[in-house]
């Protein structure tokens, strides 16, 4: 991300998801240092998420990851899905259709850094306004996916909205601080994203009811639950208590009849 109007300090971090029978779980984490490129930081996560003894199956980042060295790393762990970004001439004349197809597209074309890959264009209609049908047109980064077609390339990219909503709920554990030390606010940002793994298994592992069909989750034990008994715990482990000053004074005599 980069820092809205009136920020004057961003920032960011990149992450890895696994996304698994539609569990998001964090796998890897890291921060992005302002003098440093994105696809470094990306390239980082990856390498890591490499080293776990476990077959990656598909790679799915948004538009902006749509940059060729990251495309090239992608591609040397597991087949990927990015959506593209709708920038150049040649691309957009790709993107100026009306039916889905499948094509292949050279990302800086002629050039030293040149990356052919195929390309999925997937028409689809969506209800406007007033209920009329709207075409939309997206594109995406299909490798090793050329067997698919357009819209099997589009369902597959839609499993990564299990990573959105993960994001989502981890926001509610996220702390606030004014602190600028890029140390202490990455610890927090770890630790956010650890209670939320260890909510998804103690939810799914300890808490759902297994039953025919799949477990029943139990839509009373929320994250914001989990950490409210966290905080709980913690205050109770570490005795701690709240103080306020007083002012010395109390209730003034014209208001003692009123305070009884």
């Amino acid at each position: 991300m980069h820092a809205k109007d009136g920020t004057t300090t961003c920032h960011r971090y990149c992450t890895a998801c696994l996304v698994s029978n539609s569990k998001p779980v964090t796998l890897a984490m890291t921060y992005v240092r302002s003098d440093e490129e994105e696809a470094d930081a990306v390239k980082r996560v990856l390498d890591r998420v490499e080293a776990y003894p476990f077959e990656i199956e598909l790679l799915l980042a948004d538009r902006g990851f749509y940059n060729e060295r990251i495309l090239r790393r992608s591609q040397e762990i597991a087949a990927t899905v990015v959506p593209v970004q709708k920038k150049g001439e040649r691309m957009k004349e790709k993107l100026d259709t009306h039916r889905s197809y499948m094509t292949t597209y050279r990302m800086y074309k002629d050039r030293e850094r040149e990356l052919e890959f195929p390309l999925a264009v997937a028409v689809s209609y969506h209800a406007g306004d007033r209920e009329k049908s709207e075409e939309v047109v997206r594109g995406y980064v299909a490798c090793d996916l050329a067997d698919r077609t357009p819209k099997q390339v589009e369902q597959l990219y839609r499993k990564r909205s299990a990573i959105e909503t993960s994001y989502r709920v981890f926001r509610q554990a996220r702390v606030v601080t004014t602190t600028q030390d890029p140390v202490v606010r990455f610890a927090f940002v770890l630790v956010g994203f650890l209670l939320e793994n260890l909510w998804l298994v103690l939810r799914w592992a300890v808490v759902a009811r297994p039953r025919r069909g799949g477990r029943d989750l139990p839509q009373e034990f929320t994250f914001k639950t989990f950490s409210d008994w966290i905080i709980h715990a913690l205050e109770e482990e570490l005795e701690r208590r709240w103080e306020i000053k007083m002012n010395g004074v109390g209730v003034p005599e014209t208001y003692a009849s009123a305070a009884g």
